[in-house]
């Protein structure tokens, strides 16, 4: 019984050190979005996978290193956005919460 308790305090230990293990109440969003930033986290970090993906993109080093920490690489404005900070998008609304959608302004 003493094992079973000190496996279930060594998992809560590690759950509160690091974000990424994530727990029963981890949703399929925040999942996504750790397994994202620790992809780029990873690309970002390691030169061979960077110099890889850098081949592949016939990009330079340096720019394809900034594209997956700071800017999306999509040519529009509107979709550009951290991906560290939303690489999943937008998270889903919360219970209780009501989605404003702005209204469409037609152009004449």
């Amino acid at each position: 019984m003493a094992d079973k308790l000190r496996n279930q305090q060594e998992l809560e230990r590690l759950q509160a050190k690091y974000i990424g293990t994530g727990h029963p109440d981890t949703t399929s969003w925040e999942w996504k979005t750790n397994i994202h930033r620790d992809t780029y986290s990873s690309i970002a970090g390691h030169p061979p996978l960077l110099s890889y993906l850098a081949l592949a993109e016939n990009e330079p080093v340096a720019k394809v290193r900034i594209q997956m920490i700071r800017v999306c690489s999509c040519s529009y404005p509107c979709l550009r956005r951290l991906k560290m900070l939303q690489p999943a998008g937008a998270p889903p609304p919360r219970e209780g919460e009501e989605v404003l959608v702005a209204p469409r302004q037609e152009e004449s």
